[in-house]
């Protein structure tokens, strides 16, 4: 009577292997694009080019700190069409349904909307609205005070923003 071993032996791997499959995270396959944060410098000074330079640097990181910690795909979004979308300062961020078009545009299944509010030299805002593409409702509106000016500061800041995101994520994942 011959038997098949190699069957047998391979059962534990092949039910080990769909185990595996079945349990990664939805939002490993999430793509979410997040598009430049725009400056709203209400202080004496405005829009100074450390200021800009700073503004310039919290969606990378955000996009950063979502593909490193979440596992996010990061979507990333031609700059002249965000320019050509973003009608006027602050307009994508009054217009999320807008924003979730140019999210489907490019794939992405979230989008979110940036923006850091600097009322103060001594503190400012990032504020991000976190649009689901497919409904394209406000899923998460956020805001975390940074202090300083440093680079620890915003990276600190961005990465609070990704926690918060991906709990969004992981909820709207678990309610559907």
């Amino acid at each position: 009577m011959k038997r098949n071993y190699l069957a047998v032996s391979s059962l534990p791997v092949t039910l080990f292997s769909l185990l595996a499959l079945f349990s990664l995270p939805v939002y490993a396959e999430t793509g979410v694009a997040v598009l430049d944060f725009e400056l709203n410098d209400l202080t004496p000074m405005p829009r100074t080019p450390a200021e800009l330079e700073r503004t310039a640097s919290v969606a990378p990181l955000l996009r950063e700190a979502l593909a490193e910690n979440g596992g996010y795909e990061v979507v990333i979004i031609d700059p002249e069409a965000q320019a050509e979308a973003d009608a006027a300062f602050g307009y994508l961020f009054d217009h999320p349904e807008l924003a979730a078009e140019l999210g489907r545009q490019f794939g992405a299944d979230w989008i979110a909307i940036g923006r850091l509010h600097k009322p103060s030299f001594l503190f400012a805002y990032l504020k991000v609205l976190l649009v689901n593409v497919k409904t394209q409702r406000i899923a998460g509106d956020y805001v975390v005070e940074v202090k300083g000016a440093g680079k620890k500061v915003i990276e600190r800041g961005a990465a609070n923003l990704a926690e918060q995101i991906d709990q969004t994520v992981n909820r709207a994942a678990e309610d559907t």
